[in-house]
């Protein structure tokens, strides 16, 4: 999948000295998600529905 024009998109959970991102980007019918301080590592890419249920869990234990 290329993803070069992709828009990221720092999460606002992302702690305050930037030690802990995640990014995300919208990208042909899924989510991608990488870590901010590793921008040309793994990209992990998932459908809208488990981008949905992943943040919803992550929400529950803040």
């Amino acid at each position: 999948m290329d993803l070069s024009g992709a828009v990221w998109r720092k999460s606002s959970y992302s702690s305050g000295g930037g030690n802990a991102c995640v990014e995300v980007a919208p990208a042909s019918n899924s989510i991608a998600i990488r870590d901010s301080k590793d921008p040309d590592g793994g990209i992990l890419v998932v459908d809208p529905g488990a981008f949905r249920d992943l943040t919803a869990r992550i929400k529950q234990r803040g």
